[in-house]
């Protein structure tokens, strides 16, 4: 009897994990113990200036990963968001330089001018990706990965693999290093642009129409959601976002560079699969996607701070990826026979 009794409380303790393991995920969990682990390893790693560090480095991969997270929850991924922000980047670079040479004594003329040329060119990238996604019904993988050599090649071009300077310190001052209440202008940047993403996606139409076409797009064709209107439109803010991220960027390292974006396809996809983002499309929370950039971040800078090889951290990172992407499989599942 007694034996019964303890195999229904196992039961029922195996449930509640289940239930909260479907719930919350496994991201929290490894968070807390990334967060433990390099504390232990390092004393600086929960120093205030490494946690401040850690904030701005993270805020760059939290815009990124906030578009990617639409265009996923849609069962879609954007493979050139590295190359929307090179593209971003020297067009912003090459524009503030040119102006500044022409108007030395005016350089918030050149700051504007630059803004509105790198992030034109950035969601030119989007445009052309959403178009050739729903109009042309192109694969996203295809669509977006030829993109990404396009626009690579073009950041080479037109700087010929060099660095692009002569960009008016009040852009850097500003958006790169600026701080408001302590916090650095990328750090608010990122927090403004969650709201953003959390509102459009939780209290919107159109956030629900992306989710409805991720979910089942048919179904949501069948409904009256102009499909092709709502996957356009996921591709077109990632790649705002993105442009977003680039300036901000170009602000930190204060030159426009072609490189600049290599790693953050793989991580953004990485961040919103580890948040719960499903592959599959139709699931997700804006929130975890944070979360999801604030652990990379927390792990990159592990990692930098405890003396971790760089070659290391890059297979670390495909590690976790799959970590993320078997763990999502197997939440997947357990999510179905819970319900059933």
């Amino acid at each position: 009897m007694a034996e019964r009794v303890m195999d229904r409380q196992a039961q029922g303790y195996e449930r509640k994990l289940q239930q909260i393991f479907v719930a919350v995920g496994v991201l929290p969990i490894l968070l807390a113990i990334a967060i433990i682990l390099f504390a232990l390893m390092s004393d600086r790693f929960l120093s205030g200036a490494n946690i401040a560090n850690v904030l701005r480095q993270s805020s760059y991969l939290t815009i990124v990963a906030l578009g990617q997270m639409v265009v996923m929850v849609t069962a879609g991924f954007d493979l050139s968001v590295g190359s929307t922000l090179a593209v971003t980047s020297v067009t912003s670079a090459l524009a503030m330089s040119g102006i500044a040479v022409g108007y030395p004594e005016s350089p918030w003329l050149a700051i504007g001018g630059g803004i509105l040329a790198g992030f034109a060119c950035g969601l030119a990238v989007g445009i052309v990706n959403g178009l050739g996604v729903a109009l042309l019904s192109v694969s996203p993988f295809i669509m977006t990965l030829g993109m990404a050599s396009v626009g690579f090649c073009a950041a080479l071009y037109l700087t010929a693999g060099m660095p692009v300077r002569g960009i008016p310190y009040e852009f850097s001052d500003t958006f790169g290093s600026g701080k408001i209440l302590g916090l650095t202008t990328p750090v608010w940047m990122a927090l403004i642009l969650f709201i953003a993403v959390y509102v459009l996606m939780t209290w919107t139409r159109f956030g629900r129409h992306f989710y409805a076409v991720g979910g089942n797009i048919k179904a949501a064709a069948l409904s009256g959601v102009n499909t092709r209107r709502t996957l356009f439109l996921a591709y077109a803010i990632c790649a705002g976002l993105t442009s977003v991220a680039g300036l901000l960027l170009t602000a930190r390292m204060e030159t426009g560079e072609a490189n600049i974006g290599a790693s953050f396809p793989l991580a953004s996809i990485a961040a919103c699969v580890i948040a719960g983002v499903s592959l599959r499309g139709g699931t997700g929370k804006v929130p975890y996607v944070v979360l999801g950039a604030l652990f990379f971040g927390v792990v990159e800078n592990g990692m930098n701070v405890s003396g971790v090889s760089s070659y290391l951290q890059i297979g670390v990172t495909g590690l976790i990826l799959i970590f993320a992407a078997v763990a999502d499989e197997f939440r997947r599942r357990l999510s179905v026979r819970t319900k059933d």
